[in-house]
């Protein structure tokens, strides 16, 4: 809120008016449709946080998300100016089930096609301890492939485009600080992710970057669907544990690599491609029109 005060007051890029503040309450579909009003597209962003940064995330938390997703979207829809909507999904929607082909000759993708099983999240958590690493990241990934689900469920057949991106673990300078919870909660699971070849990055500004690329793609139709975003794959538990540190968690969680795991080729193979042809796409047609007016002028 400090930071869009600063864009308030000076305006974004030196204009004023650049950004204004509205408040609304994600479970209330009339103070969103209030807020939205007006608007031509919506970036639903936000996520449940625990404040005290700690307890990771719970089968509450998990349920409200699917919840205010489905609210966000249909007052999307009420909203008379909103045609498009971007969803802030993540990876861990794609990644956590149990019936990949276990052919070790080569990895299974990992693409936009793959989604988490709600049933394996929810089983297997029950397996879970309440201090078991994955207990919290299962229920993370229960909530985020939930509220997926129901943002598809609740446009189908309506006039509202969707795109939805589904980011690996978001790193960059102060974001830790203020996304404690997520970022807790999604390297509870690291263990398992690191050996399969899952674990992941994605720079904030890049995360931000997917956004806008979507968004604009969406006005001409070549945007639609979902797309993974990251930016590194994590797949020694060294960089684990440097990665630990960036993030100012409490150390001793590494992952310890098992005898002969070196050599051993992990399970899945991570794929951005469809994210990748998008953003080039926009960049050429940003240069493309850039280079056209310089040269007319």
């Amino acid at each position: 809120m400090d930071k869009l005060r600063e864009m308030e007051m000076f305006g974004e890029d030196g204009r004023d008016g650049g950004v204004s503040t509205v408040m609304a309450n994600v479970m209330d579909p009339d103070g969103l449709r209030r807020a939205f009003d007006g608007c031509a597209g919506v970036f639903h962003t936000s996520a449940f946080v625990d404040p005290g940064g700690m307890s990771g995330y719970t089968k509450h938390m998990a349920a409200l998300e699917a919840q205010a997703a489905e609210r966000v979207i249909e007052a999307c829809v009420r909203t008379e100016s909103v045609r498009k909507c971007v969803f802030t999904s993540s990876l861990l929607a794609c990644v956590w089930r149990q019936d990949y082909p276990h052919d070790r000759r080569c990895p299974t993708t990992i693409d936009e096609s793959c989604w988490s099983d709600e049933s394996f999240c929810r089983d297997n958590k029950e397996e879970a301890t309440y201090c078991d690493a994955s207990f919290f990241q299962l229920w993370f990934a229960l909530g985020k492939t939930a509220a997926e689900k129901a943002a598809w469920r609740a446009a189908r057949g309506r006039d509202l485009k969707l795109v939805t991106i589904c980011p690996a673990l978001v790193t960059g300078p102060g974001f830790r600080r203020r996304n404690s919870t997520a970022s807790i909660a999604y390297l509870k699971g690291a263990r398992a992710m690191l050996a399969d070849g899952l674990l992941a990055t994605a720079n904030v500004e890049t995360v931000a970057e997917a956004h806008v690329h979507a968004y604009e793609a969406m006005g001409d139709n070549t945007a639609g669907g979902r797309y993974i975003c990251y930016d590194h794959v994590v797949k020694r538990p060294e960089e684990f544990a440097e990665l630990e540190r960036q993030l100012g968690l409490p150390g001793g969680a590494a992952p310890a690599p098992a005898h002969g795991s070196d050599d051993r080729p992990a399970r899945f193979e991570l794929c951005k491609r469809k994210l990748s042809r998008l953003m080039s796409s926009r960049r050429r047609c940003a240069y493309d029109t850039y280079y056209s007016v310089a040269f007319e002028v």
